[in-house]
């Protein structure tokens, strides 16, 4: 069992530290030597304070089982017709277990009805042109439903998710065509803390993506070609404000170096092959960001090993020396981000 206070030691890197705090149900804060705190698994990690290791025993370098605080769930409730509920709004939502620190604990995935029908649903992943489904059932009125629970490991290959939806009211006279729906969700997206919004389903901020068109548009589908003169009309009669366009300068360019965002399929390369992929796409982002007078790049290489970002590192150093670069901001992008300084006004 692992405690806050407990000395560790990691398993797979060099180093280790004290044990200061839970985050999530399978990570846990560590204290190193030089004073700073690093996320890192609970399975990855060796209790040095076991007393079984004190007394000499001979014990098996298994993966510890930590006592980590449960994550509260968001409360599941149940069906319930509501007044103004009467279209059909559906939604793809991602909870962090810390919206400050998204990659810092597990995410959980919902599928939120808003609405007062009730939905039989395929949820799914598309990997390689063929759909993998992961989840399938139904959905009353005004209720959410868990999808599934990833972590930080499984953001490298996220695939398009998938949903196919078909909603229904009792004692009705109208019948709805299904709905097919592909989301893909950025990786990118979390390492800012601001991907992260206050929302109507959830107490914790959330990812949230609508699966059914904007009802915006179906109403103005809905209006009759008389209707639709008047509005042109009274747009004619508004005299149109000029604004003339401004010259726009590019502040931050952000490069997500993860090599599914680079190429259509990785597979059956080595890991050489994809290194030479990503640095070129550094010197090239760089030539770019210096030509267009950006003021700051931030290049997106995730956590991992730390090979990557060491590799960017070197090349930086190597082909833009005159360039100063640092770690991205922790609240936007934790660990997994490098900022060069291109110009500082």
């Amino acid at each position: 069992m692992i405690k806050v206070g407990d000395r560790v030691k990691f398993l797979n890197d060099v180093g280790g530290g004290i044990v200061t705090g839970f985050i999530g149900k399978n990570m846990v804060n560590v204290e190193n030597e030089d004073g700073f705190e690093v996320p890192y698994p609970v399975s990855k990690l060796l209790n040095i304070d076991d007393p079984a290791l004190n007394k000499g025993d001979v014990i098996s370098q298994k993966p510890v089982l930590a006592e980590a605080p449960k994550p509260e769930k968001e409360e599941i409730v149940k069906g319930k017709i509501l007044a103004g509920k009467d279209s059909p709004d559906f939604y793809f939502c991602v909870v962090p277990y810390d919206s400050k620190n998204p990659l810092g604990g597990d995410i959980d995935f919902y599928l939120v009805n808003d609405s007062n029908y009730t939905v039989m649903y395929q949820y799914a992943h598309f990997i390689d042109d063929t759909y993998q489904t992961v989840l399938h059932g139904s959905l009353q009125s005004n209720s959410k439903e868990e999808l599934e629970t990833i972590g930080q490991n499984d953001l490298s290959e996220l695939p398009e998710y998938y949903f196919q939806l078909i909603y229904f009211r009792d004692k009705e006279k109208e019948r709805h065509p299904s709905i097919s729906k592909k989301i893909k969700v950025n990786p990118v997206k979390f390492y800012k803390e601001k991907s992260f919004q206050p929302n109507p389903f959830f107490k914790k901020n959330a990812l949230v993506y609508q699966i059914t068109e904007n009802i915006l548009n179906v109403e103005i589908d809905k209006l009759t070609e008389d209707d639709f003169r008047k509005v042109v009309k009274v747009k004619e009669k508004t005299p149109a404000e000029k604004i003339s366009p401004k010259p726009q300068q590019p502040e931050i360019i952000e490069v997500d170096l993860h090599i599914h965002e680079l190429i259509d399929n990785s597979t059956g390369l080595r890991n050489k092959e994809i290194l030479d992929i990503q640095m070129e796409k550094v010197e090239r982002e760089m030539h770019s960001a210096i030509q267009s007078r950006a003021k700051r790049i931030v290049f997106i290489h995730g956590v991992g090993q730390g090979v990557l970002k060491q590799e960017v590192g070197k090349l930086l150093k190597a082909k833009f020396s005159k360039y100063n670069f640092q770690d991205a901001s922790f609240k936007e992008y934790g660990y997994g981000a490098t900022m060069v300084i291109i110009r500082k006004k």
